[in-house]
């Protein structure tokens, strides 16, 4: 009885899957797809006749939705691509630091001070920069958190009520 080891687990998780299989003919615009090792929102998508190989493909044009990259892949119509499981949280922001660190807080009260500024793009820097004025105008917000294959990132914010009113 004694050789036998009790195994530990040190992942909390439920054990999602960071991606999942789909047709790549069933794929949209504005959808998601993993190119690269990348997740990215496919931008453009345009499909090739059946030729003489049988396949008809599909050329996926599509960008990075944390770097802003463009990425392109052309694949048979009729295989599968991974597609990333994107979840999407809203936090009341406590604090910004001058560090640019965000501290939050969900709707149950946990708080996490684990989050930059969005940074890398024109968009995340403007992003950045109404963060910024909002805070220091003392205006309340809410942020939308976007998890995609293990990164995070701010994806949007919102006034939720004017402290200086």
């Amino acid at each position: 009885m004694s050789d036998h080891e009790v195994e530990t687990f040190e992942s909390a998780d439920a054990g999602a899957s960071l991606t999942y299989p789909q047709q790549a003919g069933t794929v949209r615009k504005n959808g998601y797809i993993v190119i690269s090792g990348h997740p990215c929102k496919v931008v453009d998508v345009s499909t090739s006749k059946t030729g003489k190989h049988g396949h008809a493909k599909c050329n996926f044009v599509a960008i990075d939705i944390f770097t802003g990259k463009k990425y392109e892949e052309m694949t048979p119509s009729s295989h599968n691509v991974d597609v990333p499981n994107i979840s999407r949280k809203e936090y009341t922001v406590i604090d910004i630091t001058d560090e640019g660190i965000v501290s939050m807080m969900d709707e149950s009260g946990n708080t996490r001070d684990d989050l930059f500024l969005p940074t890398g793009t024109d968009e995340n820097d403007k992003l950045a920069e109404i963060m910024k004025d909002h805070w220091s105008n003392d205006k309340e917000m809410a942020i939308t958190v976007l998890k995609a294959m293990g990164q995070e990132m701010i994806n949007s914010v919102k006034v939720v009520n004017d402290k200086a009113a």
